[in-house]
């Protein structure tokens, strides 16, 4: 059994965040013959999910860089490697000194979402909110009303390049947590970055699963520093050329564009689609 484990923004995704129709005929051509797929991502469970629906991702599917793991057959989630209450302090009081609003995600016993945050302190957070997390199945509270003990998955946030950057050094230096950061879709000057608990890595995730499902081998794509764990785990792996070249310097192989459907052309010729 091959087992083929997607990326999503920035490899399978196109420019404008979708799976493009030729992707999707691809994807269909992959289950007609019988070649498992799925989906590790970094986006949360809520975010990916709206993109996967509808194009027959039945395998478990790994979110939050390997802390959410949801099977769409059981309908089951698995957490592991959760923030604990000093690293949300910590990440928190960081985020706040440096005037960035942190998005604490919260997955509760009964599968709910919730995003807990403080005072925005930009338009750009603003607009995150009222053009996103509000057309969400997340609930928004305010920071204040946290409960102790909280399945927090990640800490998100988007601020000025320069903040963000050196919280990035603080965070990937503190011995339990690390980060995720790059340039927004929302352009200017502004950055994302995303905190998990430093153990939290879609290469273990991708690993347990290969385990469970008894695949033989392992094939990856991704383009981000986010996506080296599972590289190290894999048989093969690629990279689209828009990637770092960091990752296609790790990759078994640098293939097509991901705004010109890379992967799916890849894939057509790779198994004979």
């Amino acid at each position: 059994m091959q087992l083929i484990f997607f990326d999503l923004d920035g490899t399978l995704l196109n420019d404008a965040s979708e799976i493009s129709i030729f992707t999707k005929e691809t994807l269909m051509l992959l289950g007609e013959k019988d070649i498992a797929y799925t989906v590790a991502t970094g986006r949360t469970m809520l975010s990916a999910q709206r993109i996967v629906e509808g194009h027959n991702f039945t395998l478990p599917h790994i979110f939050n860089n390997g802390v959410t793991v949801w099977d769409p057959n059981s309908k089951e989630v698995t957490l592991e490697n959760l923030l604990d209450s000093d690293e949300i302090s910590t990440v928190i009081e960081v985020a706040l000194s440096h005037g960035i609003t942190p998005f604490v995600n919260v997955i509760d016993k009964h599968h709910k979402h919730f995003i807990f945050h403080a005072k925005i302190q930009h338009e750009i957070e603003k607009d995150l909110i009222e053009k996103y997390f509000a057309g969400s199945m997340a609930t928004l509270l305010p920071l204040e009303t946290l409960p102790t003990g909280s399945q927090v998955t990640n800490i998100s946030m988007i601020g000025d390049a320069a903040g963000i950057k050196k919280m990035w050094h603080f965070f990937n230096s503190h011995s339990n947590l690390i980060a995720y950061s790059g340039p927004a879709i929302q352009g200017g000057n502004f950055w994302w970055m995303d905190v998990h608990h430093k153990r939290a890595n879609k290469g273990s995730a991708v690993t347990n699963l290969k385990n469970k499902l008894g695949a033989s081998k392992v094939i990856c794509f991704g383009d981000g520093d986010n996506d080296l764990s599972m590289f190290a785990e894999a048989d093969e792996c690629y990279a689209p050329e828009n990637a770092k070249s960091e990752i296609k310097d790790s990759a078994h192989g640098v293939i097509g564009h991901n705004h010109e459907d890379g992967i799916a052309h890849f894939l057509r010729e790779r198994f004979s689609l």
